[in-house]
C-alpha cells in the first residue's frame, strides 16, 4: 500500500462516508509506512498491518504476513471518557506511545467549523490521560472544483486554482493546533498535523495538491511523519535512556523480504534500513 493508492481510493469512493470504508486505506498505508519507516514492531500497532518480523542473526527481517492484519481500532482512556482512536502504537509496560487519527472530508466545506471543535475536542481528551504521547491530526480533503456534478458547497478550489477562503481559514487554525513540544501544558495541541489535498482531476486523480498547504506551512503533509518520529525519540529514547532498549525504533534488514515483494512497490518514503 503505497500513498497515491489510498489517495486514490478515497478521491473516488462513492459510498457512504459513515462506513470509514473511504477512509480504511488510508489507515493501511500510515500503519505500514510506521513499521517500515518508522521502525516500530507490527505487533505493537493496532490496527496491526499485514507484516512480521523475523530476528535472525542479529537482524530484523520484514515479512509480508496478510494472515496476522487486523482492522480493530484501540479504545484508549481519556480524561473525560473513553475515545477509539484510529492508529496507536502500544508500548508493553509503558501503554500507548504515538497514535494517529485521520480524518477525511468529500465536501460540505462549511463544516469545516465543526470538525475543528471535534479536533480539539479529540486532542485534549487523549492527552489529559496520556500527556506523554505523541498525537498526529492527519486530515484528507477532496480538492473539488467547479464542475459538473460539484455542488458549490463542496467546491474546495476557485477558478484560480486556489483553495476558497473557508479551507484558508481552516489551514490557519491547524496551523495553530500543532507542532506541541513540552508535555506539562497546551494539552489542546497536536505533536504533528497534516492537511492533505486530494486531486479529483481524471488526470490526476489522487495526487497530493503540491500548492496547498505552500511547502513552507507547519501543515504539509511532507513534514507529518518525521514530525512524529523526532517527538516520540525525544520523550521516549533520549529523555529516558533506561527505556531505550524497549523504545529504541528498530531498523530493517536490507533483505527483508517484504522489499522484494510485489505487495509493496514504489515506496513513497524511504524504509529505516540498518547499515
Amino acid at each position: 500500500m503505497n500513498r497515491i493508492n489510498a489517495f486514490r481510493h478515497f478521491a473516488v469512493f462513492d459510498g457512504p462516508t459513515q462506513s470509514q470504508q473511504h477512509i480504511k486505506p488510508l489507515h493501511d498505508y500510515v500503519t505500514t509506512r510506521l513499521v517500515l519507516e518508522g521502525g516500530f514492531l507490527p505487533d505493537e500497532l493496532v490496527p496491526r498491518p499485514p507484516l512480521g518480523v523475523v530476528r535472525s542473526l542479529g537482524e530484523y527481517r520484514v515479512i509480508h504476513d496478510p494472515g496476522r492484519a487486523t482492522r480493530a481500532e484501540a479504545t484508549i482512556l481519556g480524561g473525560l471518557k473513553t475515545k477509539k482512536v484510529d492508529i496507536v502504537v502500544l508500548k508493553d509496560g509503558i501503554g500507548p506511545v504515538l497514535a494517529v487519527s485521520c480524518k477525511g472530508m468529500t465536501g460540505a466545506i462549511r463544516n469545516l467549523t465543526n470538525r475543528l471543535e471535534e479536533t480539539i475536542g479529540e486532542c485534549t481528551n487523549i492527552h489529559i490521560s496520556y500527556p506523554a504521547l505523541v498525537f498526529g491530526y492527519l486530515f484528507v480533503m477532496r480538492a473539488n472544483r467547479l464542475a459538473s456534478g460539484v455542488a458549490s458547497a463542496d467546491v474546495a478550489i476557485n477558478d484560480q486554482g486556489r483553495p476558497v477562503e473557508a479551507i484558508v481559514r481552516f489551514q490557519y487554525a491547524l496551523s495553530a493546533m500543532t507542532d506541541r513540544v513540552g508535555i506539562r501544558n497546551e494539552l489542546s495541541r497536536y505533536e504533528a498535523v497534516a492537511m492533505a489535498m486530494i486531486e479529483m482531476h481524471p488526470e490526476r486523480t489522487g495526487e497530493l495538491m503540491e500548492t496547498c498547504p505552500p511547502d513552507d506551512s507547519p501543515v504539509n503533509f511532507k513534514r507529518f511523519f518525521q514530525t512524529l518520529y523526532r517527538r516520540y525519540d525525544e520523550r521516549y529514547v533520549a529523555s529516558a535512556p533506561q527505556l531505550a532498549k524497549s523504545t529504541r525504533r528498530l531498523e530493517w534488514s536490507p533483505e527483508s523480504p517484504v522489499f522484494k515483494s510485489k505487495e509493496y512497490p514504489d515506496l513513497d518514503y524511504d524504509a529505516r534500513l540498518a547499515d
